[in-house]
């Protein structure tokens, strides 16, 4: 077992470092760094906006930013890392060992995005100063937020026919009106074709990872992702300080951090139980999580029928996915019919909406609790 680190330059943005990372998912991304499963990888992180938001950025500065081109630099993330024996149909498991915040944070409020974006057109920034254990504003004085960091996007590269489906069914969906961000080689990095105007824009969640805000995966938690491309080409960034479930306005506490992730492999495992959306557990108990169970296993649910109809912003269609998903987890794991995993998941799953903003792909998390097994 090794430990590798990606380092980044902070006071550059990502399309000045291309080589630490990308902010558009495409299989083709050449990797930043191979490593063997169970070896360690430490990820320095850039924020959200690539530094577009600093402690001395004013309601003003966010008036005069051109949005479009602020949207189109979304996510830098860094890698993709390589993990050597990954294949497609395998499982791969990201065990979160540490997240460490920077000393700022941010939130704003911006026009057309968010939950309730109709009711709030206007512009909003709250600057966060960060110790490591809370982050305090005079933007928004009389509260302190408890730390809760995790990183907002974690993902896997798409195949090339994945990606191309994925792009297919979002095209539609936008044809019909839904609200979509369709690919853009505007701000894209890499910015060489065909891959700036290819890539899958990182704004929404998909089958292999991506920005799916779920809180919960804070350090001792493990990530369970789909492999679709060989060395799964896994990649992280957008770390939140803190979150509330749903991330209502669009942004959370976004930070830059330092992400430390060791990598496992369950080989076939999700070809072979069809696992078609992340998954995620913590098996340790966890004292800080009193609103959760201690021990859980989770699914996700997107918008996206067994069909692969995408619908926009549908938290009923995305709840159903995330039961249906646990369902199916409970009959392959412990053995159920799938009318006794119905019957439990509704005397002990819990459902929770981790995002509401990454359009169109709303998430729900369903959890199972692991201490109710004798």
């Amino acid at each position: 077992m090794a430990t590798h680190t990606i380092r980044i330059d902070r006071s550059k943005q990502l399309h000045a470092e291309p080589h630490t990372g990308h902010n558009r998912w495409h299989p083709d991304i050449p990797p930043v760094l191979r490593v063997d499963p169970e070896d360690s990888v430490v990820m320095e992180t850039r924020d959200a906006f690539d530094g577009i938001v600093t402690p001395d950025t004013t309601v003003d500065d966010l008036r005069r930013l051109d949005l479009s081109a602020a949207f189109s630099l979304l996510h830098p993330l860094t890698g993709p890392v390589f993990i050597n024996g990954a294949e497609p149909g395998d499982l791969l498991e990201v065990h979160i060992v540490d997240i460490r915040p920077q000393p700022f944070g941010f939130t704003t409020i911006l026009p057309r995005f968010g939950f309730l974006r109709d009711y709030f057109p206007t512009f909003f920034v709250v600057r966060w100063s960060i110790d490591g254990a809370s982050a305090v504003s005079r933007d928004l004085p009389g509260v302190r937020i408890p730390a809760g960091a995790f990183m907002g996007t974690m993902g896997v590269a798409p195949s090339r026919a994945s990606r191309k489906r994925m792009a297919a069914r979002e095209d539609e969906l936008l044809r019909r009106g839904g609200v979509v961000n369709p690919p853009l080689a505007r701000g894209a990095v890499p910015s060489i074709e065909p891959l700036a105007s290819e890539g899958l824009r990182t704004i929404p969640p998909r089958e292999t990872g991506g920005n799916f805000d779920i809180k919960q995966l804070t350090a001792g938690t493990t990530l369970l992702l789909p492999v679709d491309v060989p060395g799964a080409l896994f990649s992280a960034g957008d770390c939140h300080f803190a979150q509330g479930d749903g991330e209502s306005c669009g942004t959370a506490v976004e930070i830059a951090a330092t992400f430390t992730a060791r990598f496992g492999l369950r080989k076939g495992v999700a070809a072979q139980r069809g696992i078609r959306r992340p998954q995620f557990e913590r098996t340790v108990a966890d004292p800080g999580a009193a609103a959760l169970p201690q021990r859980f296993f989770a699914t996700t649910g997107m918008p996206i029928t067994r069909e692969d109809r995408n619908e926009s912003e549908d938290v009923t269609l995305a709840a159903k996915d995330a039961l249906l998903n646990m369902i199916d987890h409970l009959v392959a794991e412990r053995g159920y019919s799938r009318e006794q995993a119905y019957a439990l998941t509704s005397v002990a799953v819990n459902l929770y909406i981790s995002e509401l903003v990454d359009v169109p792909n709303v998430t729900v998390s369903a959890f199972l609790p692991l201490d109710i097994f004798v």
